[in-house]
Order: C-alpha cells, then sequence, then structure tokens
C-alpha cells in the first residue's frame, strides 16, 4: 500500500461525542436527537447529489440538525443552532486513532470526507492528530460526494497513486461499497457490527477499531 486514505466522520471522530451538548439543551433527548441529525445528513447528502443540488457539509448538517430537533417535538433558536454546530467542530477521535496513525508515519497518509473544508479543517485541526496527515481531501473541492465514482477518482489523483495502492477505511458500509466499486483496497471500521451491505461490493477486510489496519503496513 501506497497510501492509507481514511473517512473522517465516524471513523476517525465520533459524530454521537454531540450527545452532551444535545443534552444540555433538549434534557433527554440527546440520543435520539443526534441519531435523527445524523441519519438527516447523510439522506440529505445523497439527495442533493441525485438532485444535483449542491450545498456544503456545514449547510446540510445544520439543515439535518433542524430536521431532527423538530422531529422530536423540540424548538432550535439561534443560540442552541450556533452552540450545536460549533461542537461538531470538536467531535473527539476514537481511543486507538491516533496511535495508530502514528505506526503510519511512514506512509503516504490523507483523510478524504464528504465534510466541506469549512469543517473539515477545523475539526482537524483541534484534534490530537492534526500534525498526521500528508492530504487533508474533500468533495468539496469538485462537488461530487461519496459513494460517487468521481469522488474516489479525485481522491487518488490528489495523492498521485493507482486505485489497488490505496488501502481505503472507513466505519459507513456505503462509504465502503462506493471505494470497493472504485478500485480502492477496503477495511471496513464495522465499530457498530452491522452486517454487510448486500451491493455485492464486500470490503477486503473488517475490523471492529482501526488498529487491525496495521497488518497492512
Amino acid at each position: 500500500m501506497k497510501a492509507f486514505v481514511f473517512d473522517v466522520y465516524g471513523t476517525l471522530f465520533d459524530v454521537h461525542s454531540v450527545i452532551e451538548k444535545c443534552d444540555e439543551f433538549f434534557g433527554g433527548k440527546g440520543t435520539e436527537i443526534s441519531k435523527t441529525w445524523r441519519g438527516k445528513q447523510l439522506e440529505y447528502s445523497y439527495l442533493r447529489q441525485l438532485m444535483g443540488n449542491y450545498e456544503t457539509f456545514h449547510s446540510v448538517t445544520r439543515d439535518a440538525l433542524r430536521y431532527a430537533v423538530k422531529k422530536h417535538d423540540e424548538q432550535l433558536d439561534k443560540i442552541s443552532e450556533k452552540e450545536l454546530l460549533t461542537a461538531y467542530l470538536h467531535l473527539t477521535t476514537y481511543p486507538e486513532v491516533k496511535d495508530v496513525l502514528a505506526q503510519l508515519q511512514d506512509k503516504k497518509i490523507a483523510v478524504f470526507s464528504n465534510g466541506s473544508h469549512d469543517m473539515l479543517d477545523p475539526l482537524i485541526r483541534q484534534s490530537e492528530i492534526c500534525d498526521l496527515f500528508d492530504e487533508i481531501i474533500s468533495i468539496d473541492e469538485i462537488r461530487q460526494l461519496k459513494p460517487t465514482f468521481a469522488s474516489y477518482d479525485h481522491a487518488a489523483k490528489v495523492l498521485k497513486v493507482k486505485p489497488e495502492e490505496v488501502l481505503f477505511m472507513s466505519s459507513n458500509g456505503w462509504d465502503i461499497s462506493g471505494a470497493k466499486n472504485y478500485g480502492f483496497q477496503t477495511a471496513w471500521i464495522n465499530r457498530q457490527n452491522l452486517p454487510i451491505e448486500e451491493l455485492n461490493l464486500e470490503p477486503n477486510i473488517v475490523y471492529q477499531a482501526l488498529t487491525g489496519i496495521l497488518e497492512w503496513k
């Protein structure tokens, strides 16, 4: 492998580390709102891609939050909206992430995300892993969301590698399917113990945490 490429949300960073902040504003409903928020974030991304109606990840995340709060019969004001969106810039990394990345420093390491740079860059900059990447690649650069073929092709071109020279890691089954469809080697970080997607695009290997990928060094 010439390049180790990581998805960001749910793979390196725990998207549900916003639950505590959600609970501050919507007591007792933090978990439910966080789950709906993430689900709608993905759904709106797919829908906008299909409709050819691109918006930055910040806008998609904001709209998904507004939907999630309304679904759970709560009210979102300017203060709570601002603080919850800010919380998305301070997600926590999973426990093993920093150590795994530190052991891969002799390889080309990149993140590749549907997150736009206005969210992705500050998130990584404030984290404990900010200095461990060679490239921060966003689909915002070409406005083609994963899992489109063009999105993964963009990452390969930025890294100047062939698809088969990349090991791509994601916790999202749909992302693994898209990467495999493009031609990347894929390692599914199956943190939630979910079944493999029924798309005839199985991952090369499955791990429950990132530590498993070290055998690819």
